[in-house]
């Protein structure tokens, strides 16, 4: 079947409200003498709306095709040219549109209307450039698959395909293109790996070096460089590429890439996620067939995903993340914001070098460290410097910005050099009286106006407040693990905490480039409050008498990106006894802790993990604690899975009643940004309406209507 017989009717109504990103067209006469029709995408607002293919931008570019394709047969123009308007070419697919589409076959209708229209840039009788001038996402970076040609401005702002991320494929050529373009291990990592690793995205010139793009200019004279370049491939200029389709091997490393990276996916996610594996068999079935074959295979396989409750939840969290994340709910006027010129940090530890390092290189302020002792305070710098060093030998700091940063960081055991600093955190033992005798000690010391903030995970800002002449002055900021990585802060609010405290704690967390909500002052705040629920429940079996490989494994279904036991080794066994005794003392009939789980944490080893870090037992030195504690009544996985199911529908619910954050999707966002809850559950709420615990826990529904398939 031909696209051009396909009737496009049915999505005609998804093009009302659609921001239009038109076409138009100029000749441009190289120095050969040649043409070439340059197209340049362009949807008329600034570089904060990119440009998107939605249905009537997709049909006017079919139409713009059309015309240069019957110029070119009449010898009017020699090739075509594709770029965008100012740092952008496009960000693919308009998602507003696809997560409209109301049934399957509408879904197919975007699928094949997508390949038509870029099909045709393959097809025009004459060569066609892309010319990548900015951010190509999805149906961007698609547009120069589907052309002859390709090269990059060094200073574009990403290439990716990350539709895998969003719970669909790549579904306009990426999926059969990209590895006959640059061989199955490099289209793996494109397409799947880079997804799933946080939606990493490509530099240009890691594109130009997987042989995505044939040449990269840098920005200054983009655009002739690449129109010269153009004219001399016109001429006969031969392109090097590392992968010629003759040169790629697909017998034996073909099916070996796609077996190991299925083994992969199966460790690293499970196999609850499925645009993983669609995209994986995809590409499989792309080392054979038509191109006709493989767009054909990507209508259906779209189809497919844009109908299901993965896509529909991934929409509703990529909404909070893009949207809800960037204007936090509560978040006072920014004007009142106390301006902060240099930070303090209480301790010296491994926590407080790594707040220091993420402070002086996103602020670059002074940052002062102190501890107890100087030997402390000397290996907290030298951390920092380290750390510093590093970054500069992978190119991330030129040697000038990395000497600043060093010179900006000073480490000492005297506290009265605390006295200019604006923005004070502690990184202290977390127990409330270490707490308030350090705060007591440095608020004697610092402005009146000075802020505090406390970096605790689970215990009462206000009672570690309690003892200051200015409690109003404090704020809990609750960093997450790593704390380089991980992109969510908590600020946490007390009875007292003035606006102008809240307004700067938010100030801060955006210029260290981390998102911010706003909690309550409530046990365990959102995230680990709640993982406090996945870690009780998951105790809990095990005391029961379940092995430990089978409670992990009963916990499959969340889609969490590791097993309970897993996240407990990694945060830390200690630091999750105590969560667990914080959260069983404030609500002791809803939480699990045991006393042995204290004797557990004691050991340097608790759990034998496979090389793909997944729990395959206890140690022994484990085995022999655990066993005076253990019963013999093990769990079903269903038993568990229900009571985690609705032990967290409750906990949010009365977590809502509370008014620990004005709003369910606050609470998804924190575990999204905070625990890696998956895109495709959309957080939590959504994933527990559609498997009725939500009604079971409290009778009723997070979201009405539920967030679910649309076809």
């Amino acid at each position: 079947m031909s696209y051009e017989d396909v009737d496009f009717s049915p999505i005609q109504a998804l093009t009302e409200g659609e921001v239009v990103t038109h076409s138009p067209v100029r000749d441009i006469r190289l120095a050969s003498g040649k043409v070439l029709a340059l197209i340049t995408l362009d949807n008329g607002r600034d570089h904060t709306r990119p440009n998107t293919l939605g249905p009537a931008t997709l049909t006017e570019l079919g139409t713009t095709l059309d015309g240069l394709k019957a110029r070119a047969a009449a010898g009017e123009i020699q090739a075509v040219g594709i770029t965008g308007k100012q740092y952008i070419l496009a960000a693919g697919a308009d998602l507003s549109d696809i997560s409209k589409v109301g049934s399957r076959d509408n879904a197919r209708l975007i699928a094949q209307l997508g390949h038509k229209v870029l099909g045709k840039l393959g097809d025009l009788g004459v060569p066609s450039f892309a010319f990548i001038n900015g951010l190509a996402l999805g149906g961007g970076l698609e547009i120069g698959l589907n052309s002859t040609y390709r090269t990059v401005d060094a200073s574009a702002a990403a290439i990716a395909l990350p539709e895998v991320f969003l719970g669909i494929i790549p579904g306009w050529g990426g999926a059969y293109l990209l590895p006959n373009l640059i061989g199955i291990e490099n289209a793996l990592e494109v397409v799947i790996s880079n997804p799933l690793k946080q939606n990493r995205m490509l530099k240009p010139q890691q594109a130009f070096d997987l042989g995505i793009v044939d040449a990269i200019f840098p920005a200054a004279n983009y655009l002739e460089n690449s129109l010269a370049w153009a004219d001399a491939v016109l001429g006969g200029k031969k392109v090097e590429r590392k992968n010629e389709p003759g040169k790629i091997e697909r017998l034996t490393k073909w099916p070996i890439a796609i077996k190991m990276a299925r083994g992969m996916l199966e460790s690293k996610i499970g196999t609850v996620p499925k645009s993983p594996y669609v995209a994986l068999d995809l590409l499989d079935k792309a080392k054979s067939g038509t191109k006709a074959d493989g767009f054909a295979r990507e209508d259906e396989a779209l189809a497919d995903l844009v109908t299901g409750d993965q896509f529909a939840a991934s929409m509703y969290a990529f909404d909070l993340v893009q949207k809800r994340a960037k204007r936090p709910v509560g978040a006072p006027d920014k004007a009142l914001a106390k301006k902060v010129t240099k930070v303090g940090i209480i301790g010296a530890g491994l926590m407080a070098s790594q707040f220091a390092l993420l402070f002086v290189r996103k602020l670059q302020v002074p940052v002062l460290i102190t501890d107890l002792d100087q030997a402390r305070v000397d290996k907290g710098v030298a951390y920092i410097h380290e750390e510093i060093g590093k970054l500069e030998a992978k190119g991330r700091l030129d040697g000038d910005t990395a000497n600043k940063l060093r010179a900006l960081v000073t480490g000492t055991t005297d506290k009265s050099l605390y006295a200019d600093c604006d923005f004070v955190i502690e990184a202290v033992f977390e127990e409330v009286g270490v707490k308030q005798q350090v705060f007591g000690e440095i608020e004697k010391i610092i402005a009146e106006d000075a802020i505090l903030a406390t970096n605790t995970s689970s215990l009462s800002v206000e009672e570690i407040g309690s003892k200051l002449a200015h409690p109003e002055r404090l704020v809990g900021f609750h960093f997450f693990n790593p704390v380089a990585v991980m992109p969510l802060i908590e600020i946490v609010k007390t009875p007292s905490t003035t606006d102008a405290a809240l307004s700067t704690a938010f100030v801060v967390a955006k210029g260290l480039g981390k998102n911010a909500v706003l909690t309550a002052d409530a046990p365990g705040f959102v995230v680990n409050r709640l993982l406090a629920k996945v870690m009780g429940e998951a105790a809990r079996a095990v005391y029961e008498g379940t092995p430990i490989v089978e409670v992990e494994k009963a916990f499959a279904p969340l889609g969490l990106p590791m097993g309970p036991f897993q996240l407990i080794d990694l945060v830390g066994w200690k630091v999750a006894a105590h969560v667990q005794d914080t959260m069983a003392g404030a609500f002791p009939e809803r939480f699990y802790a045991n006393e042995n789980f204290h004797a557990l944490a004691e050991l340097p080893e608790i759990v034998e993990k496979d090389k793909g870090g997944r729990v395959t037992g206890w140690t022994k030195a484990a085995e022999k604690v655990l066993k005076p504690a253990v019963g013999s009544a093990p769990a079903s996985a269903d038993t568990i899975l229900r009571r985690v199911q609705d032990g967290l529908a409750d906990e949010i619910h009365l977590m809502l009643e509370e008014g620990v954050v004005p709003e369910v999707e606050d609470i998804d966002l924190c575990l999204i940004l905070g625990a890696g809850w998956p895109f495709i559950d959309g957080g939590a709420s959504p994933y527990l309406d559609r498997e009725g615990a939500s009604e079971r826990a409290f009778g009723g529904s997070f979201h009405t209507p539920q967030i679910r398939a649309i076809g």
